[in-house]
């Protein structure tokens, strides 16, 4: 599930562009189809929650984002995907070796959102975001701030909102609202946020930076025992035996995604009907 570990890790492998040169960089959207960016060096890579921001030299920065069906490979010799494979991809970098010869290739495949901005301009597609549990200006305060505000708002749909905390997804909403103990529709205002997100934080930066833990929540990379409640409808929990229940998300509806929960482990109201 592409979340903010998701992007943190995407970006660690899209490190080894950085400092060489574009030999080919093509973005196949129609907004950008003339855009080359050959001849530009990669100056780095940032993320903030789900986006991922390449920027380059002459103040270009690349804004991606994966949702559900994006993602990124790296080829370190510069080979090309299989030719199935090509026809999905929206962003191709191909850069040169430190011996001026082919180096390291990344291929942005089924992204759905490629743009091109100035580096001066990344607020226009970052401003709005709250802060994000990975970055180094972290800010808990401003986080907690954010998620309070409305007291009434049920704590998942807080956690997954991009305006209050960057980078949690529905996997990780899931799966800290159960270690948590707390019923996912509990209204935010009797919720210990100062201590959700200090776990929220060590949690997804133990995912993201420590090789074999991506997005295994139980400690247990075992097939099916990688989550608490996540993607476990009706199978027993595995820290007291209740079925784990499960209701569909709502289309168009931000605050009603798919959610898991163990209903003796998360005491608390059943899921609001929907009308």
């Amino acid at each position: 599930m592409p979340e903010g570990d998701s992007v943190y890790v995407a970006a660690r492998k899209l490190d080894v562009l950085v400092g060489r040169t574009v030999t080919r960089g093509e973005l196949r959207v129609p907004a950008h189809a003339t855009a080359d960016l050959s001849d530009h060096t990669v100056l780095g890579l940032d993320t903030h929650g789900k986006h991922l921001l390449t920027r380059f030299s002459d103040d270009l920065t690349l804004h991606t984002h994966m949702l559900m069906t994006g993602s990124w490979t790296v080829s370190r010799q510069g080979k090309w995907l299989p030719r199935d494979m090509m026809l999905d991809v929206r962003v191709l970098l191909r850069t040169t070796s430190s011996t001026g010869g082919d180096g390291p290739a990344a291929y942005g495949v089924k992204m759905p959102i490629v743009e091109l901005i100035r580096t001066a301009d990344e607020h226009t597609v970052i401003g709005h975001l709250g802060p994000d549990p990975l970055r180094a200006d972290w800010d808990l305060d401003e986080a907690v701030r954010r998620m309070t505000a409305d007291p009434d708002r049920a704590v998942s749909a807080v956690l997954l909102d991009q305006r209050c905390v960057a980078g949690f997804g529905n996997l990780w909403v899931n799966e800290l609202c159960f270690l948590r103990g707390l019923n996912p529709w509990r209204p935010i205002g009797e919720v210990d946020v100062p201590a959700l997100l200090r776990l929220g934080r060590k949690a997804i930066h133990h995912s993201a930076t420590v090789p074999g833990a991506y997005q295994v929540t139980t400690g247990n990379s075992r097939r099916g025992e990688q989550h608490w409640v996540a993607g476990r409808k009706a199978k027993p929990c595995l820290r007291c035996g209740t079925p784990i229940r499960v209701v569909d998300e709502v289309p168009n509806d931000p605050e009603r995604r798919r959610t898991w929960w163990c209903p003796h482990c998360q005491p608390g109201p059943d899921a609001p009907r929907t009308e």
